[in-house]
């Protein structure tokens, strides 16, 4: 397309794999039959995405227990009292905490990216999670034996090797999920956790070589679980500065859902970087309202005002379920508001002639 577009991951999981996924935790479904539900979800998936028009797809996430925690799910060395996160309508979401090491991942994102590209017709991309996000495992009071020193090596390790191994399995590209960055500043105005989680991202992009690291994009939103975020208040005048420091190709911003979308703009405009390329969010996944085409189209246009079109592109807010269980959108519902985003945004490129 004249303007790439591309979705941000997830897509609501249907009502069997849901109800499958609890059945399985309480040990009372097969893992042959979870899986069959598993393939059943990304086969649907993967065919109502690409009935949408879109150029690039992904598998929905539907095997993910979550965006953030897909590498640790079954780790032994976890306990269940980690990080809080609250989000604004009372409900919060709790990460683990690690108990011991060496830290490891249990699971690698390819293993999501290879199952998906047996179905799919067309480029599929692949969202990680940060480094920064799984930095929130360890303990504050450290762990006996395991310094944090070894942690952050053990977890450099690890992010890479989730990055590399889906470029080398053919990713169209990596999406690296930084959505703690917003929230970040809300826990720490003063900007020095923002500070420490883009250094230590850093250190896992830095591994890459410069054409590897045009083929990986962050992306940043207020959360979007539950049609609720947990950070929306924070102003991206705040975040932008820092978040352009990331040594990335291509950035995906959450957009839509602003409340004064053209402000964010200006503020992109001020500080991103000549040779990295922005994809705005043009659909809402918490506002329950599917966009038109026009209104995509529209929300391009304005875009393009303050971002060159050579570096433009266009992309949902967020996930429409980060987390398994999040049911809140309905799964025709998401794929409406993707192939608004589609059609919207051939429209606004047909009025830029591009």
């Amino acid at each position: 397309m004249p303007i790439p577009t591309e979705p941000i991951g997830s897509i609501p999981r249907p009502p069997e794999l849901i109800a499958g996924l609890l059945r399985a935790a309480d040990g009372r479904i097969a893992s042959s039959e979870l899986e069959a539900l598993f393939d059943h979800a990304a086969r649907d998936t993967i065919a109502r995405f690409e009935a949408t028009g879109s150029p690039v797809v992904t598998d929905g996430e539907q095997r993910k227990p979550s965006f953030a925690t897909y590498p640790i799910a079954g780790l032994d060395a976890l306990a269940p009292n980690g990080v809080e996160i609250p989000f604004v309508d009372g409900h919060t979401r709790r990460l683990p905490v690690l108990t011991g090491g060496p830290f490891r991942y249990r699971t690698h994102a390819d293993s999501y990216l290879v199952a998906a590209q047996r179905i799919a017709t067309r480029p599929v991309k692949q969202a990680v999670i940060s480094a920064s996000a799984l930095s929130l495992l360890y303990p504050a009071g450290g762990i006996d034996g395991y310094s944090r020193e070894a942690f952050t090596a053990d977890l450099l390790d690890e992010a890479e090797a989730d990055i590399r191994g889906c470029l080398d399995a053919g990713a169209y590209n990596v999406q690296i999920d930084f959505t703690e960055a917003r929230l970040s500043l809300k826990l720490d105005p003063s900007g020095a956790l923002l500070r420490s989680f883009v250094d230590l991202n850093n250190q896992v992009l830095d591994r890459f070589s410069d054409e590897d690291r045009r083929r990986i994009g962050v992306h940043t939103c207020p959360g979007g679980d539950q049609d609720s975020t947990h950070s929306a208040d924070v102003d991206y005048a705040d975040l932008l500065p820092l978040f352009f420091e990331l040594h990335a190709g291509t950035f995906y911003l959450e957009l839509a859902g602003e409340e004064e979308p053209e402000a964010a703009l200006q503020t992109v405009a001020r500080t991103v970087k000549p040779d990295q390329r922005v994809f705005v969010g043009v659909t809402d996944p918490i506002d329950p309202e599917v966009e038109t085409p026009e209104q995509v189209r529209d929300r391009v246009l304005l875009a393009a005002r303050y971002i060159p079109l050579d570096r433009l592109g266009t992309t949902d807010d967020c996930g429409f379920s980060p987390f398994a269980d999040d049911a809140s959108t309905a799964r025709d519902t998401a794929f409406a508001k993707i192939r608004a985003r589609v059609e919207g945004t051939k429209l606004a490129a047909e009025r830029l002639g591009a």
